[in-house]
């Protein structure tokens, strides 16, 4: 069982970047995701969740409106695609997963938004 996280880069302010949360050995669609992000010297925060199988979401104040979270069933993926990107939205950013008693967490994918 293994839990990624990938996509992350630099960017300007005001650019985009997709990052991918992928499975491997589980369908992530048997389980609610997250994404969470840590700034340097901070804690980490939520950002995002989609529910298992229904697809509910929801976004932290500070990303709604221009982080968008969406399944890829096929491909087994849960990305989040992030525009309108900010200096503050600098953070290592890392997918989990969760339903019941289990909780996955991937390793992260760094997001560096710098002119």
């Amino acid at each position: 069982v293994q839990l990624q996280a990938s996509g992350g880069g630099l960017v300007p302010p005001g650019g985009s970047l997709r990052l991918s949360c992928a499975a491997s050995g589980f369908s992530l669609d048997d389980y609610n995701i997250g994404w969470f992000r840590q700034a340097p010297g901070k804690e980490r925060d939520w950002i995002s969740c989609i529910t298992r199988s229904g697809g509910g979401t929801n976004y932290a104040n500070s990303v709604k409106g221009r982080f968008t979270i969406s399944r890829d069933v096929i491909l087994n993926t849960v990305d989040l695609q992030m525009s309108s990107l900010k200096a503050e939205d600098t953070a290592v950013c890392y997918c989990n997963a969760y339903f019941q008693d289990q909780n996955y967490w991937g390793q992260g994918t760094e997001v560096t938004v710098s002119s």
